[in-house]
């Protein structure tokens, strides 16, 4: 079952010089699985994760994360 949320963390990954999974993972202290399974929607990060991984993208929360509700309103 998918999440109720989508993400922008490939395309901002890619816009960041081609940052690694890995890299990424290393910079809010998660491993490559643990970003691969959010990046693929099929984890939902802690708060925390999230608010850390917007910001080694100097972007706000809902530019990388963004919410569907299951009424279909975000």
């Amino acid at each position: 079952m998918a999440l109720p949320f989508t993400n922008q963390i490939r395309t901002l990954r890619f816009l960041a010089g081609e940052m690694t999974q890995a890299e990424l993972g290393e910079r809010i202290g998660v491993t490559r699985q643990t970003i691969a399974a959010i990046e693929a929607g099929k984890y939902s990060p802690s708060l925390e994760a999230a608010f850390r991984i917007a910001a080694v993208f100097g972007k706000p929360l809902d530019d990388v994360f963004q919410w569907q509700g299951s009424d279909g309103v975000p």
